[in-house]
């Protein structure tokens, strides 16, 4: 037990910070906010002359969050209390805001609007291992130096699901199920969090938590090719000349095998569908005419942990040009320079040979 002599007294000043010294209000959650400290039992803004890079690197670090992202007065709105009238001189290395020195204020007043708000990065303080993506796998949790299994209880899962999609950008809940019962991190979470962090956590011996999400597959690739040199960058994007043919190819990162290709044409109805070989599939056009002009995009579609999944590329913009020569005399003239390479090659090996047998008879 602890005893403490009442002849010993620890005093605190009445000018020093409580425990909870510093928050980010009205931003979309920890991480985010409007700057305020505690001194005196009350809350107060931070005026953005007073509050520099280095003192944000404090603030995101004791908060748990990650790097500074964005630091600007009035990004989080003024609120409504007082102003705090120091000026902050973080090095960037203290553990806690209240460390750093502090110094009189060379102007009193603060301007609306100039209240600091700040946006810290996300840790990395959560992931989904072994499922081929990092949006689906078992949870784990980084904590006190070392990543442990996540565990939460039946009636809790969703919940827990929710916010590591939510946490992640990997979209919504698919699928939540049990895994092994290890000794890990048990969270309890009421699913409107933005992350695991602000849920309550304590550690108990409950089964872990395996997750997948709906944005499981990697955005696919789109991009544009043709065998004779039709294709060239214009302003817009990419031209092709009219009367060329080209290829629209598709591909993805090999998460997992199998899949099929969507190729759709924004403003028709017309749409292609490959398989996916080897994480790709060409689509061939033979000959580009005014129809071809528009938006493209590849849809990827798996069937993967028996459910359904697709991912979007980015739309390509193609747009259709007259040729400075026509289609077919081009045609020509490289048929023409085949067989005159053609030519000039079995004349020279003609002469060469003819030379060699000349200085074996001699």
């Amino acid at each position: 037990s602890l005893t403490v002599s009442s002849t010993k007294l620890i005093e605190c000043s009445t000018n020093s910070f409580s425990p909870e010294s510093v928050r980010l209000v009205d931003g979309a959650g920890l991480c985010s906010g409007r700057v305020e400290v505690k001194s005196n039992q009350s809350w107060a803004s931070v005026c953005e002359a007073d509050f520099d890079r280095q003192d944000a690197e404090v603030v995101c670090g004791e908060l748990g969050c990650g790097v500074p992202a964005a630091l600007q007065g009035g990004l989080y709105g003024e609120g409504g209390g007082q102003t705090w009238d120091k000026e902050f001189q973080c090095k960037g290395k203290e553990s806690l805001l209240l460390d750093c020195d502090t110094s009189d204020r060379e102007n009193n007043t603060c301007l609306p609007g100039n209240a600091v708000g700040l946006t810290c990065s996300e840790p990395d303080d959560v992931r989904l291992v072994g499922g081929g993506s990092r949006c689906a796998g078992v949870v784990e949790g980084y904590d006190q130096g070392e990543w442990r299994t996540v565990e939460a209880d039946d009636w809790n899962q969703e919940n827990v699901a929710a916010v590591v999609c939510r946490q992640l950008g990997c979209g919504s809940t698919v699928s939540a199920l049990p895994g092994n019962t290890t000794g890990g991190i048990r969270v309890y979470c009421e699913g409107d969090e933005s992350s695991l962090r602000e849920c309550f956590r304590s550690y108990d011996f409950l089964p872990g938590l395996t997750v997948i999400c709906s944005d499981l597959l990697v955005q696919p690739d789109i991009y544009l090719t043709d065998p004779m040199g039709g294709v060239f960058r214009g302003h817009q994007g990419p031209e092709m000349f009219r009367g060329y043919n080209f290829t629209i190819t598709c591909s993805t990162q090999p998460q997992y095998p199998g899949g099929s290709f969507l190729l759709t044409f924004t403003g028709s109805n017309r749409t292609q569908t490959q398989p996916a070989v080897n994480h790709s599939a060409a689509f061939l056009f033979p000959a580009a005419d005014d129809s071809h002009q528009g938006n493209y995009s590849c849809v990827y579609d798996n069937y993967v942990f028996s459910h359904n999944f697709s991912s979007e590329s980015e739309l390509l913009s193609l747009t259709i040009t007259a040729s400075p020569l026509p289609a077919f005399i081009i045609r020509h003239v490289v048929v023409l320079l085949i067989l005159l390479t053609a030519i000039t090659t079995s004349y020279l090996y003609y002469k060469v040979k003819t030379f060699t047998q000349m200085l074996q008879v001699i």
